[in-house]
């Protein structure tokens, strides 16, 4: 495993670092000062979009494109920096079109999709011209196994005909929204994981019901995390997603690429609190010394650089494992780190808020926005519990290979 960055990785590394401090850093007041307004998108992103676009840092997440679809050809390894520096800023990724949810929806398009599919969703997708949201989780139903979803998608003639409840759908209140890829069941009867199904169904299809934009810890996000009301949503047979009881399936596909690319931004906002709290202490006083003189500050300091680094690590080498080995044979390092990153990162900027003491908890610092979303992401894609027991169950497999092998170390007293 080589983790150093290869030439052109440096390069767009200082590329995207020159870019965001040039034309995202300056713009961050502008963004909450409109999107409080109630105008959103902001009056600039397409203008920066198109400046992004044009100097190739574009669709950087999407490795296996094909010749005519427009982006960089990176790995997952490669990547990994370059997520780590769009995720200090919420909104960045989407500025470089790599935002999710659309990234995951994109692999799904580039990999299940029909050449039709393609040109009408996965081609503006990739333009960055509209957004689109994944709706699988829902509120009845403990959605951390998705063979629980209980949203209906009956075959009548010619059309499917959906019926159901989706929450915590990202994207769904943007307004540039056109896609929703509905996970539900098409065979209720059916085997376990061959019960669900994939629908494309266009946002301004009729029954489709935006119910609210659900705040998550009083924060509310403008793209939204929404509650849908799916009500006899009726879409041609021509709308499937790969074939019937692939759902379960590609869901799986989607989620684990999608879950190492939270975790790669989550480093960035990890590092950007702990940047802050290292300003902090070596600018505030108190009782005569600065932060960083007391010893409390400094373990704090210390165990916070070593936590980043041991996750970082952990991520590019599930990243490697990805690329060499793909995403099934690296089902034990995803989970792993879906399970740690989230709570590094909280653990993290809640050391940086301490320093701050209450201007943490405001929003005249980053601070309180990386903690909720620290805080989100132990639900994301999976709850914690859900990633722990995966990692214990292939612990416990492999055990079962090796069984007896600790029988020598087991001395008994003589």
């Amino acid at each position: 495993m080589d983790f150093a960055y290869s030439p052109r990785v440096e390069a767009l590394r200082q590329q995207l670092n020159d870019f965001m401090e040039r034309y995202i850093l300056p713009r961050i007041g502008q963004w909450h000062r409109e999107v409080q307004a109630g105008q959103y998108p902001v009056s600039f992103m397409d203008d920066l979009k198109a400046l992004a676009r044009s100097e190739g840092l574009w669709n950087l997440f999407l490795p296996a494109l094909g010749e005519n679809e427009p982006g960089t050809r990176l790995s997952n390894l490669e990547y990994a920096p370059l997520a780590e520096i769009m995720g200090r800023v919420g909104w960045a990724s989407e500025v470089f079109n790599c935002n999710a949810p659309d990234t995951g929806n994109m692999e799904l398009l580039h990999l299940f999709a029909t050449e039709q599919q393609r040109e009408q969703w996965l081609v503006p997708l990739l333009a960055g011209e509209i957004r689109s949201a994944f709706a699988m989780t829902e509120p009845d139903v403990p959605s951390s196994d998705a063979s629980n979803i209980q949203t209906l998608i009956q075959r009548d003639g010619d059309h499917y005909v959906l019926n159901g409840r989706k929450w915590f759908i990202t994207n769904a209140s943007h307004p540039n929204c056109k896609l929703l890829i509905v996970m539900g069941k098409s065979d209720p009867q059916g085997e376990a994981h061959r019960q669900q199904s994939m629908i494309l169904v266009p946002f301004d299809t009729p029954g489709v019901e935006l119910l609210r934009n659900i705040p998550v810890l009083n924060h509310v996000s403008p793209e939204g995390h929404s509650e849908l009301l799916l009500r006899n949503v009726r879409v041609p047979v021509s709308n499937l997603l790969g074939r019937e009881g692939d759902g379960f399936m590609m869901a799986q596909a989607r989620l684990g690429p999608g879950r190492i690319h939270h975790c790669m931004r989550a480093i960035g906002m990890a590092e950007l609190a702990l940047q802050l709290m290292l300003e902090r202490c070596q600018e505030r006083k108190v009782f005569g010394r600065y932060l960083s003189q007391y010893a409390n500050l400094g373990d704090r300091i210390a165990e916070s650089r070593i936590a980043i680094e041991q996750a970082r690590l952990l991520v590019l080498k599930t990243a490697w494992m990805i690329d060499t080995v793909g995403a099934k044979a690296a089902a034990r390092e995803i989970a792993m780190i879906k399970a740690l990153v989230p709570r590094m990162q909280a653990e993290v900027v809640d050391r940086a808020m301490q320093a701050f003491g209450a201007m943490g908890l405001t929003p005249d610092t980053p601070l309180a926005d990386l903690y909720t979303v620290a805080r989100a992401l132990r639900f994301a894609d999976g709850p914690d519990e859900v990633h722990l027991r995966s990692v214990a169950r292939l612990e416990l497999a492999a055990s079962q290979e090796r069984r007896g092998a600790t029988a020598a170390w087991l001395t008994p007293p003589h």
